[in-house]
Parts: C-alpha cells; structure tokens; sequence
C-alpha cells in the first residue's frame, strides 16, 4: 500500500461517512423510534477510518459501548446496520443488539459489548487462536482510556506480550470516563507508558498532524503481521457530544468552554481538509458532493427500515400521548 494523496483522500471520505451517518443518527434519535442506548462518535472518526483502511477484510474487529465508526470502518453494510439499531429481524444480529452489541461475521467484526474492557481479554484469546492456526490475521480491539483502569487490560497485554500474539490495541483517549476527566482517575502519563511496560511496541497519534504517523503506524501493523507481536495505538481523540445520547451536554460544566472549543477547532476532518484544499486535492464542490451523497444513501436506507417495521408509527403515537 502506496501512503500518499490517494490514500488521504480514502480517509477524508471514510471520516466524512461516519461524521454523516453519526449526524443523521443523532437526528432520527430524537423522534423515540430508536429505543437502544447509543453513544456516538462525533469527533472520533480518525481510529476508525484509519484502521479500517490498514486492515485487512481478514482481519477481525473488537469493539465497545462506542461502535459505529468501527463498524463502518470495517466495511460494515450500512443497511443491516440502521436496521439494527430500530431492532429490525434483517439488523446484523437480528435486532437483538442494537446500538452497543455489533456483530457482523461477513465483515468479521466480531463483538462490540458496553462492559468496561470486556471486548480485551477475548479478542486476546482469538489473537492466540488465529497464531495457533498460522492464520496470520490480526486482531484488533478498539477501548477508550477508562478501560486502562480495568485489571483484565494489564492481563491481556502481559498475555500478548508473553506468546507474541498478532493483536493491535487501539486506545481511543478522549480524556473522559463519562463525566470524569483523566487527570482525576489517572497519574499524568501516556497511555502507551503501560503497554511499553509490558515490552508492547507502542505508538502515539494526535488528532491532527498526524499524516506523518501514517508509514510509522502502517509499517508496526505489517510487523506484527509478520510474527511481530502485539502493538499499541493511542489515538488522541475529542469526544463532540455527550456521553451517551443525540445532544450536547456542555451545560454540565465538567468540561470548561476554553477545552470545548479547543476540542471542536482541532477536528481531524478539517485538519485534512486544510491539508488536502493547500495542495489542490480537494475542493469545497466535491466535499459538498460527497456529503450530500451519503445523507442521500442515509434517507434511502432509512425510508426503507421504517417502511418495513409498522411498529413505529405506534411507538411514536404512544410517545406522543405521555410526553408532557
């Protein structure tokens, strides 16, 4: 794989997908049709959409409480996906997930669960199996930087460590355990300080200029492919909405405004945007373009849910009835 322009503009696209579909999701929530908890990932597409690039269709995918943009990263199919979250028979698990409990076997993305680390120890086990069997298939599991306070994590990665697993943990640091923010549950080091001290290759990536981390985290991925071991990617990331829900929270005060608007002027969108736009790559009509084309898939898709669960036009009169 050739890291240049090409592939940049696949990751400016990728990100876009999810930012839109989140976008969308985020309106139909608030209509009641969807009954599942949902936590979106506004602001968190670069894990996703990177890693999903990188990886291989072989390859298998953990997720957690947060896996949409995994899902979709992995070449999820929208449809099933949309379909699930309504509690739709023709969802990737038949409806009986929803939001936080992904599974889709013909994208192997394999498990997404809401227990804090849970998704840790057995994508550990299934990177032992896929070594067993000299499949050469890399495991990875996506957890945000709560989950490094779980004990299960230090035992997954001493484990890895120890047989040399072709596993990728994918830290997703977003510096808040719901409303609580890191330096209150942690002493101020990387995250990657804790897989280093388990003897795990470990890299850092911010959420923006993080072009020229691509090749370095490209190349640890093809290592760990080769009998490399397991590796460690903490993305710096920015969590835009609240925890678990379609709207904005700032109201609650546990972020101040100065970190709220740092955290939305630092987007990885628009820093390759900006980037791609500065050499010509890119104009404002084709993104424009593109996004339209994907609300425009998004309300073909959804059109087509609603008009195969009748259910919803009585949940929605129900809902009408009690609201005050």
């Amino acid at each position: 794989m050739i890291i240049g322009v090409p592939f940049y503009k696949k990751l400016l696209k990728l990100m876009l997908k999810i930012r839109v579909v989140e976008e969308c999701i985020a309106d139909e929530y608030v209509k009641q049709e969807i009954r599942c908890p949902m936590h979106l990932c506004i602001g968190q597409e670069l894990a996703p959409s990177l890693i999903g690039l990188l990886a291989k269709k072989s390859d298998l995918f953990y997720s957690n409480h947060r896996a949409h943009g995994h899902y979709i990263g992995k070449g999820g199919n929208l449809h099933a996906f949309i379909s699930e979250l309504y509690g739709l028979k023709n969802g990737c698990l038949q409806g009986r997930g929803g939001s936080m409990h992904l599974f889709d076997k013909n994208v192997n993305f394999v498990a997404s669960t809401p227990i804090v680390g849970g998704t840790i120890p057995v994508a550990t086990g299934h990177a032992w199996a896929e070594k067993l069997k000299n499949t050469r298939n890399l495991t990875f599991v996506f957890f945000g930087d709560g989950c490094c306070e779980e004990g299960v994590v230090h035992e997954s990665f001493n484990f890895a460590s120890l047989h040399n697993l072709p596993i990728i943990f994918v830290c997703e640091n977003n510096n808040f355990s719901v409303y609580t923010d890191i330096s209150k549950r942690q002493p101020k080091r990387p995250l990657s300080d804790l897989a280093r001290g388990h003897k795990i290759k470990s890299l850092n990536v911010k959420k923006i200029n993080y072009l020229n981390s691509i090749n370095s985290i490209f190349s640890s991925i093809n290592e760990s492919r080769n009998s490399g071991g397991p590796l460690f990617i903490e993305f710096d990331s920015y969590r835009w909405r609240e925890h678990c829900g379609p709207f904005f929270d700032d109201d609650l005060n546990y972020r101040n405004m100065d970190e709220v608007k740092k955290g939305l002027r630092n987007c990885s969108i628009n820093f390759l945007i900006k980037y791609l736009k500065k050499l010509g790559h890119v104009h404002d009509k084709e993104i424009n373009s593109y996004i339209t084309n994907v609300k425009k898939e998004f309300s073909g898709i959804l059109k087509k849910v609603k008009n195969e669960k009748p259910a919803l036009k009585k949940i929605k009169e129900y809902y009408e009835q009690i609201k005050v």
